[in-house]
């Protein structure tokens, strides 16, 4: 039977890793038809503990075939594919955002958190691990009583995942939520704006952390999920915040 797995044996390249975690803009909610398929052999996604060959959806936390709130087009995809083109070396894709979760889901502990340092783990058997990508908070921006303590639950759930990791020193990509947020569930009031100006004061605080801009980026007739083209130069952006972070450095 043909081996679709990436054969480590043969292939001595290294692999640079980076896990994806928060909701579902991360985890991606675009049209697969409204853009272009990236094929970029030098692209990986983890699957079943091995490195395959990058395709969408990456992160495939929901249904494929739903009209609404499906897994689909995500912004990892292009993140990779800029950092092979730019680099030339090869990138791995650590999947494990999961739609509509809040940051008490993240914390030490909870299942996510655990999942993703699982996993995490598991690629560096195989590769380098390069940083984290991360987007959420929507959930939390439903109300007063959910955005409050964020700040510090973020702290606590980001400063344990490094220490798991071994990770204090690499870079933490963080993306802004999107201001146009217009689902008539979720009355977020003035929440978004200050979240996002809650993210660059954490970055500030924070060893190797750049925020990702949002701005300009159009949603989904949902009003809630950035739409496939917009989640194409999300990707290109947190790609574009990492090499900014790495100048720095």
């Amino acid at each position: 039977m043909k081996n679709d797995g990436l054969n480590l044996e043969k292939d001595k390249r290294p692999i640079t890793s980076f896990l994806l975690i928060g909701q579902s803009n991360m985890a991606g909610r675009g049209e697969f038809a409204d853009v272009e398929p990236i094929q970029n052999e030098n692209c990986y996604m983890l699957r079943m503990g091995r490195w395959q060959k990058m395709a969408e959806p990456i992160n495939p936390d929901r249904d494929i075939f739903r009209i609404r709130y499906h897994s689909g087009v995500g912004l990892s995809a292009s993140f990779a594919d800029e950092y092979a083109k730019a680099t030339g070396e090869r990138v791995g894709l650590i999947p494990c955002a999961d739609g509509g979760t809040s940051i008490t889901q993240w914390q030490p502990g909870e299942v996510l958190f655990d999942h993703a340092v699982m996993m995490t783990r598991l690629a560096m058997r195989t590769s380098t691990f390069g940083g984290i990508l991360w987007h959420q908070g929507e959930t939390d921006c439903r109300t007063e009583e959910g955005f409050l303590p964020y700040r510090e639950r973020f702290l606590t759930m980001i400063t344990a995942l490094r220490r798991e990791l071994n990770a204090e020193r690499l870079p933490l990509l963080v993306g802004e939520l999107s201001e146009h947020i217009c689902n008539p569930k979720w009355q977020m009031e003035d929440r978004v704006e200050r979240f996002n100006r809650m993210l660059h004061g954490l970055a500030r605080e924070l060893p190797m952390c750049g925020v990702v801009s949002s701005e300009g980026l159009t949603l989904k007739p949902d009003g809630l999920h950035f739409n496939s083209v917009s989640l194409r130069k999300f990707g290109v952006r947190y790609f574009q915040t990492l090499c900014d972070l790495q100048n720095k450095s």
